[in-house]
């Protein structure tokens, strides 16, 4: 066990014999899967729908061997084929609820997918609606709720909060990069194509095996929430297949999941409740490749951080660090699957099995008024910081605003200043060319909660 899990489980163990009483509040663990004592439907049907636009300009390629083709990280997902795109990003419908009559200590919760993403077209393939979320939650044990199923796992706070109240349209670079997890059979570094032009042996796009990750796995979890006068004190312990969703699992390792959170609570109630809470994590797991690069390689991530929401006010930071599993973007920064410019290579999506990362993203949002709130996000995300020539740098600024039409219904509009750099390379180099090329984005959404 490394320093920050020994950490975490002294605190936790601390936390837990000085905070005696246990409480039903509004919490990320608790809020989904877990149903308010006293209050609990047997059947709580629910979701939200989000239709959007997002566009860049579409700069292409300036340099290597894929010169003049459309640049991925300007193309719009999930499909990668257009730099403008409207779209359903997410259309989620569930149901909650208890055992009731016979147990309204046993919960449970329901969540499928059927927008247009990474969950239901993972690497831009063929869609389909999928369950990201069935879990039964046992409350049964004081100090001790068990979670199992699939589930969010506990970790970041990007990833841990509900989505539809989330303040941005898209994640930060760092979440994006590091947490919401792709999954593959190979690192890609298989990739060769004959002088002919076809493709060699392996030589493929390396694309998701299955869907995206979503910050979820399927697993058995322990935690609960604790009081201490005006502070809610929160702890989870996860052991789960680390291997995403829907997917089983390709290996007999698991993943370790810790977490903790105190949280200063001031006023209100819900996902948007006032507060300011303190938090850590850490995930750790292996992951086995079967193609290119076969083997099994650990994966490893931790994060800390503060955030606030009081008043017209509204902060965040976090700062996470990465090691192993990388995901390395693809080959010259190429639509995955596009053959070079005349006979050589297919791009490829890449994974750096032992690399390193980390990145941080600072957040402050002001209440203008009663239904208008404009928000700005400063994100770094440093990839392969541990490999000299390989490492990239990106940070992105983040203009957004909020009107709320009612309680369940928002649009949000977000620019993105985007900036990425190959900091130990020239300026004259090709890395450092094709990351001239990318472009803000633009993004507009609606959702609606049901």
């Amino acid at each position: 066990m490394n320093d920050t899990n020994k950490l975490l489980v002294k605190t936790i163990g601390a936390a837990l014999l000085s905070c005696a009483t246990g409480v039903q509040a509004t919490n990320w663990l608790a809020l989904q899967g877990t149903e308010p004592e006293g209050q609990s439907e047997r059947a709580k049907v629910w979701g939200f729908v989000q239709p959007e636009f997002q566009t860049t300009d579409g700069s292409e390629i300036a340099a290597g061997p894929w010169s003049g083709q459309e640049a991925i990280f300007n193309q719009i997902g999930p499909d990668l084929k257009t730099d403008s795109q409207f779209s359903i990003r997410r259309a989620r419908i569930g149901i909650r609820g208890t055992g009731f009559p016979l147990d309204t200590k046993v919960n449970y919760f329901l969540l499928a997918e059927f927008g247009n993403n990474g969950i239901t077209r993972p690497g831009g393939g063929t869609g389909s609606a999928k369950v990201t979320d069935a879990s039964i939650t046992l409350n049964h044990i004081k100090g001790a709720r068990i979670r199992v199923g699939q589930f969010k796992t506990p970790g970041a706070e990007e990833g841990l909060q509900a989505i539809h109240v989330f303040d941005y349209i898209n994640f930060t670079g760092v979440t994006n990069g590091l947490l919401l997890e792709r999954h593959f059979n190979g690192d890609g570094s298989d990739t060769f194509v004959t002088p002919g032009g076809n493709s060699g042996a392996g030589g493929d796009a390396n694309r998701p095996n299955g869907p995206v990750g979503a910050f979820r796995d399927t697993g058995i979890q322990v935690f609960d929430i604790f009081k201490a006068g005006n502070w809610e004190h929160s702890y989870a312990v996860m052991y789960g297949n680390g291997n995403g969703i829907t997917r089983g699992d390709n290996d007999d390792n698991k993943e370790t999941y810790l977490y903790w959170s105190s949280e200063r609570v001031y006023a209100s109630k819900g996902a948007r409740r006032q507060g300011w809470k303190l938090f850590a994590w850490n995930q750790d797991g292996k992951r086995t490749l079967t193609t290119a690069g076969a083997g099994e390689y650990d994966r490893k991530r931790s994060g800390l951080g503060t955030t606030l929401r009081k008043d017209k006010y509204r902060a965040a930071f976090e700062y996470i660090t990465a090691d192993g599993m990388i995901f390395n973007g693809t080959d010259g920064a190429a639509v995955a699957g596009s053959a070079a410019n005349g006979p050589g290579t297919t791009a490829s999506f890449n994974v750096e099995t032992d690399g390193e990362a980390d990145g941080w993203y600072l957040h402050f949002g002001y209440a203008v008024l009663p239904k208008l709130e404009l928000d700005i996000r400063y994100d770094t995300y440093n990839r392969m910081t541990n490999v000299s020539a390989k490492e990239r740098e990106f940070v992105t600024t983040t203009l957004g605003a909020q009107y709320f039409f009612n309680k369940k219904a928002r649009v949000t509009f977000n620019y993105e200043f985007r900036d990425g750099e190959a900091p130990n390379l020239s300026a004259a180099s090709n890395p450092n060319k094709i990351l001239d090329g990318l472009d803000d984005r633009l993004s507009l959404q609606l959702i609606t909660i049901f």
